[in-house]
């Protein structure tokens, strides 16, 4: 398979205009757009083929508000470590859509599947949660290809969205994802850089990649 020369430009459009959204509109989203784009991340690398991912529609108010207040017990928690500079800073960042956004899933980490015959995992097991992380990556830039905003929220106690979940204990947590429509366009800048949390790193001034002889 072949790509031109537009396709690869409009590819790295996409890369760069991925961001992590947090505002989102009300607007219902479609069951069939959010069908094809799970399907689109099942076509991710998996060691040894496992797929491991496993998403959980987080859709009753009950399982949401049991995140909100993981949320809410964690974010307390982070602020309280910073020094009076940062945690004036911190205050100050939306961290989450968990209000807002109308679809919501916890994405595990199957570490008990037999599929994929444990190839490549008795040397690092953690693949299984790196290849969960592919997947993810592949639904978000489906998504935002659709015009669909995703918030990847980290900010959470593991074992009460597991709980939440009623997943198995062989499930391991590694995203919470809130997903809709945005409030606005997309800025090229990450919003933590905009609001003076961060920098990206410039990849001009970056030392070249080395291969040790």
């Amino acid at each position: 398979m072949q790509f031109d020369d537009r396709f690869r430009e409009q590819f790295e459009e996409l890369i760069k205009w991925r961001r992590d959204v947090r505002r989102f509109r009300a607007d219902p989203v479609d069951p069939e757009l959010i069908d094809y784009l799970l399907k689109l991340a099942d076509h991710a690398p998996s060691v040894g083929l496992s797929q491991p991912w496993r998403f959980v529609a987080f859709e009753e108010a009950d399982r949401r508000q049991a995140v909100i207040e993981s949320f809410e017990r964690c974010n307390a928690d982070a602020l309280a470590a910073y020094d009076e500079e940062n945690k004036a800073l911190y205050a100050r960042l939306k961290l989450e859509g968990l209000r807002q956004a109308p679809v919501q899933f916890a994405v595990f980490a199957d570490e008990g599947t037999p599929k994929g015959k444990g190839l490549g995992q008795q040397t690092m097991p953690e693949m299984l949660r790196y290849s969960v992380v592919t997947a993810i990556h592949t639904f978000w830039l489906g998504a935002r290809a659709a015009g669909l905003g995703l918030g990847w929220v980290s900010i959470l106690e593991p074992e009460a969205v597991g709980r939440a979940a009623k997943a198995p204990e062989s499930w391991t947590l590694v995203a919470y994802l809130c997903v809709g429509w945005p409030e606005e366009e997309a800025s090229l800048q990450p919003e933590l850089e905009r609001k003076g949390w961060e920098s990206r790193n410039n990849p001009d001034s970056l030392p070249p990649s080395q291969t040790l002889k």
